[in-house]
């Protein structure tokens, strides 16, 4: 049996007023007084000012990297700045786009990250996998899992509802996740570790069980999102991959992000996927779409601002987009196929 390490957040600060707690958290983890900060212009206004300013009252020097994409060209840049200004930590805040780049470039440097979210649009705030665009795609790079996370529950009720819904999408898609994951076991003789789908499920299953709670999209519900999402990270971190959290619903997302460049928030992408995904896989994909529906999410490609050819086309290539067995099995769906699946959930 290989030996594998596995590495969870050390720190875990989740409520109202969490990113006041922010020096005490860096001063227990970094090993010297120089930090860096990967935010956009939005979320610098958001949390990043407040951090900068806690931090330098304390007497760390702070560097901003502003970030708008998460490519290698800008993860680079944070590498170069890391090695120049020999950063000890660094803190990815925002959401998705800040937190690949900070967590990719100190993985790289090997020096702590601190994820400390804006929004709870995906599980990206605690996972150790870090996505970056290429080639009009994404591609997923290993890292290692935060340190420590903050997530400022009433800072994070503030963003727009759109993302908080996509949160929800995002932890739905863990079902067909594990269907498919089961289905490469069985069929392919793939790993599968039982524990990480279970505590995959789990996540998934919060937003199931909390629907009333989550359509109200205040404090409360932004703090149950959070905490799905931070295990659902957990359930990446005990396997080192995205297997858990990640099948055929996100192929789709990923396919429909190659042939619709507008594209939505990446949970939502994967919140329709994974109806028709349930569909295939025999699950109560009503059930779901009626989950998603009442948080807000879209349902149908015309909620979702993407023409249905579109959605077909990204059902059509979907399984090409990386070596991974699903549902959709090596040879994918046929355009007809595909069609008809669209049009039996009702997302066409």
């Amino acid at each position: 049996m290989v030996v594998r390490k596995i590495e969870f957040p050390r720190i875990v600060l989740s409520g109202s007023g969490a990113l006041n707690q922010v020096v005490d958290v860096v001063d227990e983890i970094s090993q010297g007084k120089r930090a860096l900060i990967t935010a956009g212009n939005q979320t610098m206004k958001i949390a990043g000012e407040t951090v900068k300013k806690l931090l330098e009252k304390a007497g760390y020097t702070v560097f901003w990297h502003k970030v708008q994409v998460a490519d290698e060209k800008t993860v680079h840049a944070a590498q170069d700045l890391i090695v120049k200004e020999k950063i000890n930590i660094t803190l990815g805040i925002g959401g998705g786009t800040s937190i690949d780049v900070a967590k990719l470039s100190s993985s790289r440097e090997n020096i702590p990250f601190i994820s400390v979210p804006t929004a709870p649009s995906h599980d990206g705030i605690a996972s150790p996998i870090a996505s970056i665009r290429e080639n009009s795609g994404l591609k997923s790079y290993p890292t290692t899992a935060p340190i420590a996370i903050i997530a400022d529950t009433a800072i994070i009720a503030t963003a727009p509802k759109r993302m908080i819904a996509a949160g929800c999408g995002d932890l739905l898609a863990n079902y067909t996740a594990v269907e498919d994951w089961r289905l490469a076991h069985k069929l392919r003789g793939e790993p599968y570790h039982a524990y990480a789908a279970s505590l995959s499920l789990m996540s998934a299953q919060m937003i199931l069980d909390n629907s009333e709670v989550l359509k109200n999209q205040d404090e409360a519900a932004v703090r149950l999102i959070v905490e799905a999402l931070i295990s659902s990270g957990a359930a990446m971190a005990i396997t080192g991959n995205s297997r858990p959290c990640s099948g055929s619903e996100h192929l789709f997302s990923h396919a429909l992000d190659r042939v619709w460049k507008e594209h939505a928030f990446h949970g939502e992408q994967c919140g329709l996927g994974t109806i028709m995904m349930a569909y295939l896989h025999k699950l109560d994909w009503q059930k779901f779409r009626d989950t998603l529906k009442s948080v807000g999410a879209p349902v149908t490609a015309k909620e979702l601002g993407v023409p249905a050819e579109k959605i077909v086309e990204a059902l059509t290539i979907a399984h090409t987009l990386r070596d991974r067995y699903t549902i959709l099995g090596q040879n994918g769906l046929s355009k007809e196929a595909a069609t008809d699946l669209a049009k039996k959930t009702g997302v066409i």
